[in-house]
C-alpha cells in the first residue's frame, strides 16, 4: 500500500483516543475483532447526530457508521445517523439535530453551500460540528471544529500518477452523484497529473442499471478509452460490468475500498483502489465530539486530519480480506 500523503497527526490522535479511553489495554485487545459491547468511559451520557449525503445502495456510509458506532460504545455516546441524498433534506436532518438538543453533530459537506446556514444554526445553539469526508476546504469557514476525511484533489492526482505508471492513455472519470464538489475535485485531479486525457461522465449512482448502461455505451463508442476510473465502490462493480458487455479491454479502477471490492483486486477484474479509510472517519468524528466536550480537545489544532488517501493493488489483498469481510475497511 503506497500512501499518497503523510498525515502525521493520524497517529497522534489514534493513541491520544485510546489514551482516554477506559475500554484500553486487556479489553481492546478483547474487542480486537471490531465487535461492540466493551466497556465504556465514565464520562456523562451524551448525544451525537451523524447526517450525510449518502445515498441508498451506497455500502461506503455502511463502514463510516460502523466506525462511528464502535467509537460510540466505547465513549458511552447514544448515536444517531440519518442521511438524505438531496442537499435540502439534508440541511432539515441537520436541523432536526439542532431541535433535538444533541451534544455534537457529524456533517458531510457533498454540497457545502446548501449547508452553510444550518451549520451557523448549530453554532449559534453551542453545538459541536465535525465534518467528514467532503467539503473540507469549507469545514473552518462554517465553524466546524474540524475535516475528516481525505484531500479529494490530492487523490485525484495520485490516481492519475498511477495511471500514467501503468501506461493508460484515455481516462473515463464517472460521476456518480451530479454537483458533489468531492467527486469532481477527484476527476479534476487525476485531469491534473495524468498525462493521457480524462472524459467526465455523469450517472445516476443510485440506479445501477441506468449507470452500467451509460457507461457500456460509452465504452463502445470510444474503443481508445483503456481506463474507467470509478469514484465509489459500488460504481465499480457496474463498470465491471459494463466492460464486460461492451467487449473492451479497458482497466476499472475506483475510489474507496470494501469487501466486492477487494474481491475484484484478487480476480483482477479491478486494477487498484484508492483508500481513504472511512471506518477511520467515523470512528475519530465521534472521538473528537466526545474528547471536545469531556476535555475540550480539538484534535489535529483545528486543521483537516487526513485519513488516506493510499494506492490499494492485488498485493494488498492479503491483509485487507479479513477487515473488509466484518466491514471495517
Amino acid at each position: 500500500m503506497r500512501t499518497a500523503r503523510t498525515a502525521a497527526t493520524l497517529m497522534a490522535v489514534v493513541a491520544l483516543a485510546a489514551g482516554c479511553s477506559s475500554s484500553g489495554g486487556k479489553t481492546s485487545e478483547d474487542k480486537a475483532d471490531g465487535s461492540t459491547g466493551g466497556k465504556s468511559v465514565g464520562t456523562p451520557r451524551l448525544k451525537i447526530a451523524m447526517v450525510t449525503h449518502s445515498g441508498e445502495g451506497d455500502t461506503f456510509w455502511d463502514i463510516v457508521q460502523s466506525g462511528a458506532e464502535q467509537a460510540a460504545a466505547k465513549d458511552n455516546v447514544q448515536f444517531l445517523y440519518s442521511n438524505d441524498k438531496e442537499a435540502k433534506g439534508q440541511a432539515e436532518l441537520v436541523q432536526s439535530a439542532i431541535d433535538k438538543k444533541v451534544d455534537g453533530i457529524v456533517v458531510t459537506l457533498a454540497k457545502p453551500e446548501a449547508m452553510k446556514a444550518v451549520l451557523a444554526k448549530a453554532k449559534d445553539a453551542g453545538i459541536p460540528v465535525v465534518t467528514i469526508n467532503s467539503g473540507g476546504e469549507f469545514s473552518q469557514a462554517f465553524g466546524a471544529l474540524t475535516h475528516i476525511g481525505q484531500d479529494e484533489s490530492v487523490a485525484g492526482e495520485a490516481v492519475g500518477r498511477e495511471l500514467d505508471e501503468r501506461g493508460r492513455k484515455k481516462a473515463l472519470c464517472v460521476i456518480h452523484e451530479q454537483g458533489n464538489v468531492s467527486l469532481e475535485q477527484r476527476c479534476a485531479g487525476v485531469r491534473k497529473t495524468f498525462k493521457g486525457t480524462v472524459e467526465n461522465l455523469n450517472v445516476d449512482g443510485t440506479d445501477a442499471p441506468s449507470s452500467q448502461s451509460s457507461i457500456e455505451a460509452k465504452l463502445q463508442a470510444a474503443k481508445d478509452i483503456d481506463a474507467v476510473v470509478a469514484l465509489g465502490a459500488p460504481v465499480a462493480a457496474v463498470a465491471v460490468k459494463a466492460k464486460q458487455d461492451a467487449g473492451s479491454e479497458a482497466e476499472v479502477d475506483t475510489f474507496d475500498l470494501n469487501a466486492a471490492v477487494v474481491k475484484s483486486l484478487k480476480a483482477k477484474d479491478v486494477g487498484f483502489a484508492v483508500d481513504q479509510q472511512p471506518y477511520l472517519q467515523g470512528y475519530l468524528a465521534v472521538d473528537e465530539l466526545w474528547l471536545y466536550r469531556t476535555n475540550a480537545n480539538v484534535i489535529g489544532g483545528g486543521k483537516p486530519v487526513l485519513t488516506g488517501p493510499a494506492i490499494v493493488t492485488e498485493k494488498d489483498v492479503p491483509k485487507l480480506e479479513k477487515y473488509t469481510a466484518r466491514g471495517t475497511r
